[in-house]
């Protein structure tokens, strides 16, 4: 006797199918299973995460605008009014931090972009061309690399002013051989595998084969180089304005935080251990978290 199938079988026939059809096992999948099991990496990913929502929740956390100035309550030493203590013009120095979180960040950020769409591209383009291409963009980037980094930020700044579009500016110069060394190692990389030269035998032109072959099977070297750069970005921008040519006051960066209290760093040293400490976390988080990514998209690097 045959078996009926009515319409509420067929639906829980087609529900079961579903549930024992096999999943997918992209890359992207996988390296997302490794990075799990890296418990640092994890850390250093949660801590990202709390400080992003630090950024955006900045004004709803700090219990004081870190501009206002109390004369009345100058200097003072952390307590339950200030978490932080207090800075030489009264200002709270828990809300200048908490800002201090959204500025490093954002500005990091865009910093770390920029040089990514301008030295990771000649990269890209050196790698996939390679010859004469490859040869004059490179040298050119030794030649900017034989400068170290923050004293050509500094020069640029020193040139433009201060100020956070010029410091983006500065960084993003300042850092354009390094991206751009690192993202023509990526496309090298790739660039002898078989899925390569098939594409070419078929007739691929450049431009698909860098967007929709190359990049794509490079993405994951580049975001390592990615989140990398986001801590080189911090310690850049604080150092700058630590020494007094990133940002101007009132700006409530870390590294201006620094500038402010190393006048009075033996007298009240809470000036500068706590902006000092979110620096130091901040770029533990995104090294801990770039290994982590590391381990996942090349496992062979363990």
């Amino acid at each position: 006797m045959s078996k009926m199938h009515t319409p509420a079988m067929e639906k829980i026939e087609k529900k079961n199918a579903r549930r024992k059809k096999p999943l997918v096992a992209t890359p992207s999948y996988e390296a997302w299973k490794r990075f799990k099991r890296n418990p640092t990496a994890l850390v250093g990913l949660v801590v990202v995460a709390v400080l992003i929502l630090i950024a955006i929740f900045a004004p709803l956390i700090a219990p004081y605008d870190y501009q206002v100035q109390d004369y009345l309550s100058m200097m003072q030493k952390p307590s339950a009014a200030h978490i932080f203590g207090t800075d030489q013009f009264g200002r709270d120095i828990f809300s200048r931090v908490i800002y201090g979180t959204r500025y490093s960040l954002l500005i990091a950020l865009f910093c770390t972009i920029a040089a990514f769409f301008s030295g990771g591209l000649l990269g890209i383009i050196a790698g996939y061309f390679g010859g004469r291409t490859d040869t004059i963009i490179m040298r050119i980037m030794d030649i900017f690399q034989a400068i170290p980094m923050i004293m050509m930020a500094m020069c640029i700044v020193a040139v433009l002013g201060n100020g956070i579009p010029q410091l983006v500016a500065a960084i993003m110069f300042a850092s354009m051989p390094t991206m751009a060394r690192n993202n023509r190692a990526a496309i090298l990389r790739v660039r002898g595998c078989d899925y390569i030269e098939s594409s070419e035998a078929i007739g691929v032109s450049q431009g698909q084969m860098i967007i929709k072959h190359m990049i794509p099977n490079a993405v994951g070297v580049m975001v390592i180089y990615f989140v990398g750069f986001l801590a080189v970005s911090i310690m850049m921008m604080s150092s700058m304005s630590y020494i007094g040519v990133g940002l101007s006051a009132p700006t409530p960066e870390w590294g201006l935080i620094l500038n402010d209290g190393k006048a009075y760093m033996t007298t009240a040293p809470y000036m500068m251990m706590f902006p000092a400490m979110m620096i130091m976390i901040t770029c533990f988080a995104f090294n801990l978290m770039g290994d982590g990514l590391r381990d996942a998209f090349d496992p062979r690097l363990q």
